[in-house]
């Protein structure tokens, strides 16, 4: 998996790709705090669930449900709730204001697949308060409670999931929406 270190605005950056789900992503956690790492900010795609939300809107995870079992292994099987440092929701909050972008800010669900084979899954979900789906953030959270790191997940709109199936995004408003929300996380990495 490629990873880079250079600077943003000055400041030093790290960037990794940690591969696709928990598990994969656990792995690239747990090495980038043995490494040093101290301020964990995840970005990413998801697949958005309400109704009043659009393609490439900004999300920002403030809690992650676990629809995988990883959380769970870290846990030896006790219930845990996965959450975002409070202080990096406020700053990128702060920043996507500023800069008037479309945010959503509250729970998410990472799912341990892609193609959920129950259609009825995002229903539930929805009606839960859940804003997206996507794969990685509880267990970002929950390595980084259990190792005393800062953490933040924050996404792009990519699909979204209604009732009736999934309407996928384009590539210019992709490439838009990836841009302004990389953008964002490199000044929420780099900020005091």
């Amino acid at each position: 998996m490629l990873g880079f270190t250079g600077t943003f605005e000055g400041r030093p950056l790290s960037v990794q790709t940690t591969g696709m789900g928990c598990p994969s992503s656990a792995i690239a956690f747990e090495e980038l705090i043995q490494l040093g790492a101290t301020r964990l900010i995840r970005v990413g795609t998801c697949g958005g669930l309400q109704p009043t939300m659009r393609m490439a809107d900004t999300v920002i995870a403030v809690a992650a449900t676990p629809e995988d079992r990883t959380v769970f292994t870290y846990t030896n099987g006790e219930p845990h709730a996965p959450t975002a440092s409070w202080s990096l929701v406020d700053t990128a909050l702060r920043l996507a204001r500023e800069r008037g972008a479309s945010v959503h800010v509250g729970p998410i669900v990472s799912s341990a697949v892609f193609y959920d084979p129950d259609p009825t899954r995002p229903q539930r979900w929805r009606e839960r308060g859940h804003l997206g789906v996507e794969m990685e953030a509880a267990v970002l959270y929950t390595i980084a409670a259990i190792r005393g790191v800062e953490a933040l997940t924050i996404l792009t709109v990519s699909d979204i999931i209604g009732e009736s199936g999934s309407t996928r995004i384009s590539d210019e408003d992709l490439t838009r929406g990836v841009d302004d929300m990389m953008r964002l996380a490199c000044r929420v990495a780099t900020a005091d």
